[in-house]
């Protein structure tokens, strides 16, 4: 198998990109990128550390990030399994990347900058939840958002199909790589009620 080790003969392959997908690219948010960001429940942020990328996604029941101004974005970190994989890539690299998609809607929109991260208590207050607040927040300065072509979407077609039918679940797959020491059905038949009281 041969790979492909420079960008003009990766150029080669694909052509030159048409004017609307690098016009659409803005470096702040305009009105209507800030809709439809304010309008998203789930975004996926990436980061980059020094023991390689982490992909995670966050949502939130409302709008997953709060615009602080046109070239800022905050996101909440709420409590989850304390890896805490991403914040540490933030601490010590602060590229990051967010994926928007809202249900129903073919299309993603995408947003990279710089992240740092924050327990400023009055930013962490504007996120209550259930008398709750985020651990931290994250903040984004915004370099560049823009929309994602929909195809991808279109041809998983995400929202128009159900394939959970026979997946392995969470404690299956825990069981698995333990090699039976932890997971199983008892992880299963507990998350929903350990899931509840950490949810904020």
């Amino acid at each position: 198998m041969e790979f492909i080790e420079d960008i003009p003969a990766l150029e080669a392959l694909y052509g030159t990109p048409g004017q609307p997908s690098l016009r659409k690219v803005a470096d702040h948010l305009t009105p209507l990128y800030a809709k439809w960001i304010a309008t998203s429940r789930f975004v996926v942020l990436t980061t980059v550390g020094p023991d390689g990328t982490d992909g995670s996604p966050r949502g939130d029941d409302g709008p997953v990030v709060l615009q602080l101004d046109p070239k800022t974005l905050a996101l909440p970190d709420w409590r989850g399994n304390q890896r805490l994989d991403s914040l540490r890539n933030i601490v010590e690299d602060g590229r990051a990347s967010l994926m928007f998609m809202v249900a129903g809607s073919n299309t993603v929109v995408r947003v990279n900058g710089q992240a740092r991260l924050t327990a400023d208590e009055g930013l962490r207050q504007r996120f209550e939840q259930k008398g709750r607040h985020p651990a931290t927040v994250i903040v984004i300065r915004v370099d560049e958002v823009y929309t994602q072509c929909a195809r991808a979407v279109i041809r998983a077609g995400l929202w128009a199909r159900n394939d959970v039918e026979g997946l392995p679940t969470p404690g299956e797959i825990l069981a698995e790589v333990s090699e039976g020491d932890e997971g199983g059905a008892s992880y299963d038949a507990a998350w929903p009620e350990r899931a509840a009281r950490a949810m904020w």
